[in-house]
């Protein structure tokens, strides 16, 4: 029974463009993830200079509102997944139980 269920879902063309415009967003965040922390971690490797570099008259440096965005970057980015997917994703999927249902 769930063999047959299973293909039943995965013959769906809703389940298909669910599974590439999921597997698409995923990846593009995951690059997009990659190239702002790797890029942060090169600078630390290759320009501590540039990093350690104040701001104004205090201790800051230019280091530190960088990492802090590559915080907020994170943060932003899973915010970005959760609301596509409670909005995009999880309507999808519920078309796809609702057909293989039938």
């Amino acid at each position: 029974m769930e063999d047959d269920l299973a293909r039943r879902i995965a013959s769906q063309s809703q389940y298909q463009q669910l599974k590439g415009r999921r597997s698409r967003f995923g990846w593009t965040l995951t690059a997009l993830m990659l190239v702002v922390y790797y890029g942060f971690v090169l600078l630390v490797a290759f320009d501590k200079p540039f990093l350690a570099r104040q701001i104004g008259d205090g201790v800051t440096t230019v280091g530190i509102p960088i990492g802090f965005g590559v915080i907020v970057f994170t943060i932003a980015i899973t915010a970005f997944y959760v609301r596509r997917a409670n909005a995009e994703f999880d309507t999808l999927t519920e078309a796809v139980v609702k057909g293989a249902r039938q």
